[in-house]
């Protein structure tokens, strides 16, 4: 799912039983990319590979890709089929350039952006195409306020630890097109999205997406900060028992001409 150190520490048994929604929610996506029969598809940040299994039911050929070696071993289970491997997305490199790169929920995870966009250019045929969705400005801005607070009277800066870029659309198109992309589609918009498991919906996140901010805190002070932080946000973000993640998407198409 993603190119940082710390998703090499992805549960992927969390992933599929509690945050199955982030793949569930992606099939939008792959309507966007329209996989055609025969069409070699790099499917960037896998996870655990039912995107990368929903490309191959169009009868594309799709090669899925992940940092995280539990998420690829998972994907391999769970689809034997279809090539997995653990690769690092900024430094990948292919022989025989794809047809399309396919990604969603995994690019807000790769701060050196522009050498990520550099990675796609270089997987890519001429007139190849691009399509992805992740976390666009603002996205969990109101888990990051509540992080925020959380974290400060120990005196640590969730900004230092943040460990997301959530660009604007002008932001990465423009470092699309500086590689020789045209975009031709961009959206930005709110889909708040309930989390699985009621009331411990927001824990689940946290445990699954948040490690960042609190790796080196013992148990207890981040028991502690948990309860903050769901204090915090519990006014706008909890509806009828139920958490709700503020995200909002950047989902973008290009093309390499």
């Amino acid at each position: 799912m993603g190119e940082t150190v710390s998703q090499n520490r992805w549960d992927a048994q969390l992933y599929d039983d509690k945050i199955y929604f982030v793949s569930h929610m992606g099939k939008g996506v792959v309507d966007l990319l329209h996989p055609q029969p025969g069409e070699r598809i790099l499917d960037i940040g896998c996870g655990t590979g039912d995107l990368t299994f929903e490309i191959a039911q169009s009868g594309a050929l799709p090669v899925g890709i992940d940092l995280a070696p539990s998420m690829i071993e998972t994907a391999k289970r769970k689809h034997p089929d279809i090539p997995f491997a653990v690769k690092n997305m900024v430094h990948y490199q292919t022989s025989e350039p794809f047809d399309a790169v396919f990604s969603n929920a995994a690019l807000h995870w790769v701060k050196q952006a522009s050498q990520a966009v550099e990675a796609v250019w270089r997987a890519l045929r001429p007139g190849g195409r691009f399509v992805a969705e992740f976390g666009g400005k603002d996205n969990v801005a109101a888990i990051m306020r509540g992080i925020g607070n959380g974290l400060a009277p120990y005196g640590l800066s969730a900004s230092d630890r943040n460990p997301w870029y959530f660009p604007s659309i002008g932001e990465y198109s423009t470092l699309l097109e500086k590689q020789g992309f045209r975009v031709t589609y961009a959206i930005h918009f709110d889909r708040p999205t309930p989390l699985p498991d009621g009331t411990d919906g927001l824990r689940h996140w946290l445990d699954m997406f948040a490690d960042d901010f609190f790796s080196d805190l013992s148990p207890s002070d981040r028991e502690d900060l948990y309860h903050v932080i769901q204090e915090d946000v519990e006014a706008e973000l909890m509806k009828d028992g139920t958490w709700y993640a503020d995200y909002r998407r950047i989902r973008i198409a290009a093309v390499k001409e």
